[in-house]
């Protein structure tokens, strides 16, 4: 492009004399009018250039301003301890009024494994390399076997709980049985459980009988993790995901109950949500401070719940909230904080709580810290003049 328009001004102005020296440089010439070699020769020229300003001036960026900085990847926030951490030496002396573990009940030859066992100052003992320190308990009065004849009928999903025909509900049939002692009792739901193995089967294992267990209903294998609940004792809860402030940012799952979704999507969900598994005497929130706003889901979901004889245990924030079949609410979740002195400064607001009204019910998340914890507390309710009820004991028939 460029070599043509010299030629075309060149003819314009007229023909100059031929200089000696054209007849030398005629091949160059000829070779230059060629586009690729002239779009070559002038890149050559055009870095050639800029070298020689470089080499005659300086680098033009030589006086700017320069800084330098050593990037590092943020570290990752820390977890929950586990049982083991959080019971660890550090801090024992504010564990001094929890009672000891029972060694008998750790089972031939100590700790799992034949890991070294650590006598621990208050009488506790810790496995070590282990996440959990309380002792694996053996299974205490299994419960039948779910699902118990009359008890389901078919559903779109999978069986769905119902009221038998000759009256049995559910609420009762699926619950622990249970007998007062006189004594004030203290009840504790340790929910999220079936998503984490090593937490679900701990809290199966090492917390007592009488606590009852909650169960995420999007875990893989749910029916197996209830039916081995139930093989231990345990009576069992469904949670159910419901609409928080924040949705959908904070979103609790696709089956999320709505508080603008109205009746039929909430019996649509619920449809779902409690056929995935079978056993459970009650169902519990998992969030849901934003559908309890709503008159018509809360009036949906208890009426469901009330036709299907399950109980409704919120975790205090639906406390004014009627319905169901039966009712009740948490007095203390026992775990916002997530560390051992403030777990046991709730569990130690529960116990006065259950002295003074003559019951309590906690609630917590399957955290390591907490059924460790737990698993501790548990064992000196007796000696403290407490009783340890399950969840459906704390339970009421609206209207009596």
């Amino acid at each position: 492009m460029f070599a043509k328009r010299q030629s075309a001004l060149a003819a314009a102005a007229g023909a100059p004399p031929e200089p000696r020296s054209r007849v030398a440089m005629e091949p160059v010439l000829n070779a230059l009018k060629k586009p690729p070699v002239a779009a070559g020769a002038a890149g050559v020229f055009v870095i050639g250039a800029a070298a020689l300003f470089v080499a005659v001036l300086g680098d033009p960026r030589a006086g700017a301003p320069t800084a330098s900085a050593v990037l590092e990847r943020p570290v990752a926030a820390d977890t929950a301890p586990t049982g083991a951490e959080a019971f660890g030496f550090s801090g024992l002396d504010i564990y001094q009024d929890l009672g000891p573990i029972d060694p008998a009940l750790m089972g031939e030859g100590g700790a799992a494994g034949g890991e070294a066992l650590i006598t621990l100052p208050d009488g506790a003992s810790v496995a070590s390399g282990q996440g959990f320190s309380a002792p694996v308990r053996a299974p205490s009065s299994p419960l039948p076997k779910a699902p118990i004849a009359g008890l389901f009928q078919p559903g779109p999903n999978g069986p769905l709980p119902r009221i038998a025909a000759d009256g049995r509900v559910p609420a009762q049939a699926y619950a622990r049985p249970f007998r007062s002692n006189g004594k004030p009792m203290v009840a504790l739901v340790v929910g999220g459980l079936g998503l984490n193995s090593a937490t679900t089967r701990a809290a199966i294992e090492r917390l007592p009988a009488e606590v009852t267990l909650s169960f995420v209903p999007y875990a893989e294998g749910l029916q197996t993790w209830i039916d081995m609940a139930r093989a231990h004792g345990h009576e069992v809860m469904i949670e159910l995901p419901m609409e928080p402030t924040g949705y959908p940012d904070n979103d609790p799952g696709p089956y999320t109950l709505l508080s603008s979704g109205g009746a039929d999507d909430v019996a649509v969900k619920l449809d779902w949500l409690l056929a995935r598994a079978t056993g459970y005497f009650g169902v519990t929130n998992y969030l849901g401070d934003r559908f309890a706003t709503s008159d018509e889901g809360v009036t949906a979901l208890m009426t469901n719940l009330r036709q299907r004889g399950l109980a409704f245990l919120d975790d205090g924030s639906m406390r004014r909230r009627p319905g169901a079949f039966a009712r009740a609410s948490a007095d203390r979740v026992v775990d916002e904080e997530q560390t051992p002195a403030a777990i046991l400064r709730q569990f130690n607001a529960l116990e006065a709580a259950a002295k003074t009204n003559g019951a309590a019910l906690g609630t917590g998340f399957s955290y390591p810290v907490t059924v460790e914890a737990a698993a501790r507390w548990t064992a000196g309710l007796e000696a403290r003049g407490l009783q340890l009820a399950p969840a459906s004991a704390m339970t009421r028939r609206p209207g009596r």
